[in-house]
């Protein structure tokens, strides 16, 4: 194991220091707990917050979306593990403008928990909450359980989409409204090529050999749906584009946003080989791209491996998505 770290248990605590040092412009801790990050000018009064939160490990989400147009504020765990109820709790105070709040995380075990404490929490102080899950892996559950489904990388269009509706002055209802819209016309798949390495023990998080790809996988080495040699590029993307299109039903003159996601060691070159290729076969179906957004927006420390999402497009989705946003990880004017 190589890694360019200090006390590995202290590993978190030092990455989130250096992203406040890096952006004091964009974000803050709001109290004496360094796991929560707000934007700069949190509260805002009278506008809906919007709160995330999740592990570490998956740079920029979660805490890379806080910001102008996007999250509120967010509450860090550590690698792979959910922030505590308190930690959800304190970042829905920090962020409460009057206008209630949204928590907008990952359908993770231990962040429903947690999530849910804090939201029990914030009622008994008067703080309204609503609460929307990112649940976009096709591979995690067939569509008729499609609420059960992990969220990954397609998440981001719901922050973007949630984050336009609350910074245009959109009260709590339709914001949580415009989320869970946009959650429920995303779909993601994802191809895994090789693990990241835990920094506290320097241990692999699922074994695949030289030469293998396993599709379908999750950020946190969940099992995908097939694990077999190494494809080219272009095989790749026929098999995460093509189970997308069939979960969203997507026909011919439907039109879409795109994300080709990195999960952490994969080149950009290579996500755009990908992209290209994602391109083509939406093309040949049919399809209209609006959008489309390639990078690292989902990751899992070193882990290889890329992902696919699309997200449904219809003239309100896709205004909120062109709406102008600003964090540490994202500018779009």
């Amino acid at each position: 194991m190589k890694k360019i770290i200090n006390d590995p248990q202290r590993f978190v605590d030092e990455m989130i220091e250096g992203i406040t040092l890096a952006h004091p412009d964009l974000v803050k801790t709001p109290g004496d707990d360094p796991r929560i990050l707000v934007r700069a000018d949190a509260p805002v009064a009278g506008r809906v917050g919007i709160v995330t939160g999740g592990g570490s490990g998956h740079l920029p989400l979660f805490k890379g979306y806080v910001g102008e147009g996007l999250c509120s504020g967010v509450a860090i765990g550590n690698v792979f593990s959910s922030p505590s109820g308190d930690q959800c709790f304190a970042a829905t105070q920090a962020v409460d403008g009057g206008a209630g709040v949204l928590h907008l995380y990952g359908n993770y075990g231990g962040d429903v928990l947690n999530f849910g404490l804090a939201a029990d929490m914030a009622d008994l102080e008067g703080i309204e909450v609503r609460t929307v899950l990112g649940r976009d892996d096709v591979a995690s559950q067939p569509k008729e359980r499609r609420h059960d489904r992990r969220g990954v990388a397609g998440i981001f269009f719901a922050y973007k989409g949630a984050g336009a509706a609350a910074e245009r002055g959109d009260d709590l209802e339709t914001v949580a409204a415009v989320a869970e819209d946009i959650v429920e016309h995303t779909a993601t798949m994802g191809i895994g090529l090789s693990p990241m390495i835990f920094p506290a023990t320097g241990q692999p998080s699922f074994d695949l050999q030289d030469g293998e790809m396993e599709i379908g996988i999750g950020i946190h080495g969940e099992p995908g749906i097939h694990r077999g040699p190494l494809e080219t590029a272009d095989e790749v993307a026929e098999h995460l584009v093509g189970p997308i299109i069939a979960d969203l039903g997507l026909t011919s003159g439907d039109r879409i946003a795109v994300l080709v996601n990195g999960l952490g060691a994969t080149p950009l070159e290579e996500l755009y080989v990908i992209s290209r290729r994602v391109h083509q076969i939406a093309v040949e179906r049919g399809l209209r791209i609006e959008r489309t957004y390639v990078g690292e927006y989902a990751t899992s420390l070193e882990m290889a491996g890329a992902s696919v999402s699309f997200l449904a497009l219809d003239d309100d989705r896709l205004a909120l998505l062109n709406a102008p946003a600003r964090s540490p990880f994202f500018l779009e004017a």
